[in-house]
């Protein structure tokens, strides 16, 4: 039994590790191409 929580408790962390990469992955990628943007916005 209290393996079995060992277990599921190691997944849940595993799981929110991975959802917080992912969500800063995406904001990194989003600030990328605002950055981008600014700079076309720039040259011409």
């Amino acid at each position: 039994r209290k393996r079995e929580r060992e277990r599921e408790k190691k997944e849940k962390k595993e799981r929110e590790r991975k959802k917080e990469r992912k969500r800063k992955k995406e904001r990194k990628e989003r600030e990328e191409g605002r950055n981008e943007g600014r700079k076309e916005g720039r040259r011409e």
